[in-house]
């Protein structure tokens, strides 16, 4: 199955979205997770078993441009 997700990690699918994006953004966890497009914004929600099958990478949150000094 999935590995730990957490809110706002990046999932890189498998299959491109019609706009072209290969990733997108978790916004929901539970039952169902909920992903938003990175290219255009669509958003999803596909059951954990449906995201299992079509995951390619899971990379971690983003640090939103803050740079360690």
């Amino acid at each position: 199955m999935l590995p730990d997700l957490q809110l706002a990690d990046i999932v890189r699918l498998r299959k491109p979205h019609p706009c072209g994006s290969y990733e997108w953004t978790v916004t929901r966890l539970g039952a169902d997770i909920g992903l938003e497009c990175k290219g255009c914004g669509h958003r999803i929600l596909l059951t954990r078993r449906e995201l299992a099958r079509r995951v390619k990478t899971i990379l971690p949150k983003e640090d939103n441009g803050k740079l360690a000094e």
